[in-house]
């Protein structure tokens, strides 16, 4: 599997553009502010978003300077987003650092998130380009949509297939589709293409959450998040969602009515309770669904790139599907 210094090779000068345009949006004049968005700026993780815009724009044609402000803009989007939702959630931590409004307050997390979105909105007028507005508005809404759909039906907690799909969708499979087709649009891209690199990135962002998911009921230690955190959080995925659909309905309620004891700390009847759940996904092979789901969104977006020619670009979107789904964290 190729490592992700790998997958930039191609737009390695590009990339270094891009964290120069970046690292110049991640100012404010106000102190504390600043002190604010230094420290989201050195968490920043993968990157993988800003990765998708420059590569699906230089597989058509050169980077533009509106590549580089909607990958910026999409980032930011996407990094305010999650400072908003660990309010929401009421998250400690968010890659392995402690969350904003942990650091700081509640307060300073929610106005962080909010100066970060105006940012946005500031990157997206100097870009002058309706399509790419679209998608950036678009996606704010898909977003904030997501999370209410996952909050209404997280009151209820069991799910079913359809309804983890939908919540996917919004959160995580839009936004790698909104940069995909950003990066077509900003390098002047054809229809038939951004059509391709729209439906690679919702693809590659179906396998992304679906890994994600999966590490849930892993033991590796390089994951950098402890394992059952989405059901310690009342949040059930598909390992789980397809184990119950397919065990005798007396085991399926039995891991039901498991859930009073499943968000109660660290308690050893807690600790019990989530190793039964992981069992029970473990022995009705609801793992090696996800996993197989997972590989055939792989191959639509594998299929949705033979529209274009071979070249370094496209074998780099290759090898982040790849990375997409062998990755250990």
């Amino acid at each position: 599997m190729a490592d992700l210094s790998d997958i930039r090779r191609p737009i390695e000068a590009e990339w270094k553009q891009y964290e120069h345009t970046m690292e110049s949006s991640l100012r404010a004049e106000n102190k504390l502010q600043q002190e604010v968005l230094r420290y989201v700026g050195s968490r920043r993780g993968k990157q993988l978003r800003p990765l998708l815009v420059l590569l699906s724009a230089q597989l058509c044609n050169p980077v533009t300077d509106k590549t580089y402000k909607s990958a910026v803009a999409l980032e930011l989007l996407h990094t305010a987003s999650l400072i908003h939702d660990d309010v929401v959630d009421d998250s400690d931590t968010r890659r392995g650092m402690a969350a904003v409004h942990t650091k700081w307050t509640n307060k300073v997390a929610v106005l962080t998130g909010d100066y970060m979105l105006a940012k946005v909105i500031s990157l997206i007028a100097e870009v002058r380009n309706i399509r790419i507005l679209e998608i950036v508005s678009n996606l704010g809404k898909s977003l904030s949509s997501g999370e209410m759909v996952q909050l209404h039906i997280g009151q209820s907690m069991w799910i079913d297939e359809a309804q983890y799909t939908q919540v996917i969708e919004q959160k995580t499979a839009q936004l790698f589709q909104a940069c995909a087709e950003a990066g077509a649009e900003s390098a002047g891209c054809t229809q038939r293409q951004r059509t391709a690199l729209r439906e690679y990135g919702r693809m590659l962002g179906l396998c992304f959450q679906i890994k994600d998911d999966i590490f849930d009921y892993s033991d590796l230690e390089e994951i950098g998040k402890p394992t059952m955190s989405d059901l310690r959080d009342g949040k059930v995925t598909l390992p789980l969602i397809e184990a119950l659909r397919r065990a005798p309905q007396s085991e399926a309620d039995e891991i039901k009515n498991l859930t009073p004891t499943l968000s109660q700390g660290e308690g050893e009847e807690t600790k019990r309770a989530l190793e039964k759940v992981k069992a029970f996904v473990l022995r009705f092979k609801g793992d090696e669904y996800a996993v197989q789901k997972m590989l055939e969104y792989k191959k639509k977006a594998t299929e949705a790139l033979n529209v274009f020619r071979d070249c370094p670009e496209k074998s780099s979107l290759l090898a982040l599907l790849d990375y997409a789904i062998n990755r250990v964290q």
